[in-house]
């Protein structure tokens, strides 16, 4: 041992050079994105189409102000201009998600926050204006006087989801006749009345959720997760457990505004003349139960959701009302839920008209079950993450990748997300957004048992497993387990065609050290002892080197830096040495 030590000590400067060399794919990754977002720059200011620069502060404070000045509440327009709106939030979110912390200040941080939230409240302003303007132009039905047991039942009609295509979820809205339900996405509403006259209207806007729900998740840097770790620590726990943990649940399916509306003032036809009395108070609401009866005993509001069939709900969502005054998610004053999983609905009763979002637990799929990544081509990789509810695939190709499949119960589900090449933030958020989340944050390990590891094993492990992913393939040991906090384990084997047979062998990795097992996956113990006629590393690319052959170490010098920069990536986001 003490001969192979020092033999490793006597090439560790030239291995250490070599890997060097090697390293500067990434810095060659981070130059080809930071030319491409430049260049992204410049192909907008090219266009000349008009849309403003959602980083230029003056342009996106221009484009509100022209909007907000804009007295055409046309339902249409209004939705044409929100699908521009929705883009140039998207572009901001992606910013804050994409570009590395070198390349922004905290100025512009807040700068991107702060119009995202504006766009957004300009957004539901205009739907608020639309709406208003659609129900004094258009036939309203009739509405009966109810009283209050035969609201209740009147109040129980299904609301909605979108349609599965966005496209369809942001049609112009039918106003509804009897008690026949709209189902565009975007505005929905019921007939409803106690004594006087009322509309109860329920919106859900799934794309642009409101700084009520919006957690920037700028995901954890991995290059500093003790730290992290160390200040998270010091966050001060929810004392009150009606409040909802948002670093624990986070809003899926979007979330949905129910409020009772004053019906506005309706068109009155004289001979040729339309009149209708205009007032500046925009849409009103109608308070429930009524203000000038609080000593009366009125029945709960009871709401049927179907939910969308583009997101998954792995357990029983939580339901959470909106608490305006303590800015927080509460489970109070909701109750009598019943979830149908087959009909994929959800049935609860309310107190009063809330703003309510469907909650899941963000680390239901952690820790993961298994994880295996293998090349299948030149620059072409897959990677595999199997929980305990589903079976992720995710196919990289250059600077892409792609969600090839989610298996559930043996069925393929998310079908209208699969198959799009996406950069690895996109398809992130895209996964996220389903309710299928594979990517730890910064606060997870207080959730999840995890398999804490050093940081300089772990990230190093990631970097150099990129390198060479073009030509070895990598799976998830049970001895990782075993090894400790300051070393990581994992299978690894040549893999130069995609069809061929595995043959897994057993490394370790220090971050500074890396050596080849003697044990197996199948061993009765975990044992450091090494192969035989092997040696010790500096590097896990050495490692691999002294049984690889000479194919597969080309592949590896030629492989691409935007792939070995997305397999990075995704290691990154998942974390799987830590959090399987």
């Amino acid at each position: 041992m003490e001969k192979l030590e020092a033999k490793d000590q006597e090439r560790r400067e030239s291995e250490l050079a070599e890997l060097h060399s090697l390293e500067q794919k990434f810095l060659s990754a981070q130059q080809w994105k930071t030319d491409y977002r430049a260049y992204g720059k410049w192909e907008h200011y090219l266009s000349c189409d008009g849309s403003p620069d959602p980083t230029v502060l003056q342009e996106i404070n221009t484009f509100m102000s022209l909007w907000r000045d804009d007295q055409n509440e046309d339902v249409q327009l209004v939705m044409e201009k929100g699908e521009q709106v929705l883009n140039l939030i998207e572009k901001l979110q992606f910013l804050l998600l994409d570009t590395p912390p070198s390349e922004i200040t905290e100025k512009e941080t807040v700068q991107y926050q702060e119009s995202i939230l504006e766009l957004q409240n300009l957004l539901h302003q205009k739907y608020n204006g639309a709406t208003e303007h659609l129900l004094k132009c258009q036939s309203v039905p009739r509405l009966e006087v109810l009283d209050s047991k035969e609201l209740t039942q009147h109040s129980k009609d299904n609301v909605e989801e979108p349609e599965e295509e966005e496209k369809k979820a942001r049609e112009e809205p039918s106003m509804p006749t009897g008690e026949e339900m709209c189902s565009d996405g975007r505005k929905s509403a019921v007939s409803f009345k106690e004594n006087s006259n009322s509309i109860a209207d329920i919106n859900e806007t799934e794309e642009e959720i409101e700084k009520k729900s919006e957690i920037l998740d700028i995901p954890s840097q991995v290059q500093h997760p003790l730290t992290q770790e160390e200040m998270n620590e010091k966050e001060e726990a929810i004392t009150d457990e009606n409040i909802v943990d948002l670093q624990q649940f986070v809003p899926v399916g979007g979330v949905y505004h129910i409020d009772a509306l004053q019906l506005p003032p309706q068109v009155k036809q004289i001979k040729d003349w339309s009149m209708v009395e205009v007032l500046d108070v925009g849409l009103q609401a109608y308070p429930y139960p009524p203000e000038e009866a609080e000593d009366a005993t009125y029945s709960p509001i009871q709401i049927t959701l179907r939910l969308s069939d583009n997101v998954m709900y792995f357990e029983d969502p939580v339901i959470a009302r909106w608490d305006p005054a303590g800015q927080q998610w509460r489970t109070d004053g909701i109750s009598n839920i019943t979830y149908e999983r087959q009909a994929q609905s959800i049935t609860f009763e309310m107190r009063a008209f809330y703003t309510i979002a469907l909650l899941q637990d963000a680390h239901l799929n952690m820790p993961y079950q298994a994880w295996e990544l293998q090349p299948t081509g030149t620059d072409e990789a897959l990677l595999i993450v199997t929980t305990v509810f589903a079976t992720i695939q995710i196919q990289i190709k250059g600077n892409q990748c792609m969600l090839s499949s989610v298996v559930v119960e043996e069925k393929d589900v998310l079908s209208y997300v699969t198959g799009k090449w996406l950069s690895p933030v996109d398809l992130r958020a895209v996964l996220k957004k389903a309710g299928v989340n594979i990517f730890p944050g910064a606060y997870s390990h207080k959730y999840v048992s995890v398999n804490k590891k050093a940081p300089i094993a772990e990230v190093r492990a990631y970097q150099q497993m990129a390198l060479v992913a073009s030509a070895f393939a990598f799976a998830w040991s049970k001895w990782n387990l075993e090894a400790g906090q300051e070393q990581v384990v994992f299978k690894v084997s040549e893999h130069l065609k995609a069809d061929s047979v595995k043959d897994w062998s057993l490394y370790m990795f220090n971050g500074q050290k890396a050596q080849k097992l003697k044990i197996t996956e199948t061993s009765e113990a975990f044992s450091e002892e090494l192969e035989e006629d092997s040696e010790f590393h500096s590097t896990l690319y050495h490692m691999l080197k002294d049984f690889a052959s000479k194919e597969a170490i080309d592949k590896v010098e030629t492989a691409n830096f935007l792939f070995i920069d997305v397999v990075y990536q995704l290691l990154l986001a998942t974390r799987v040495l830590t959090y399987s």
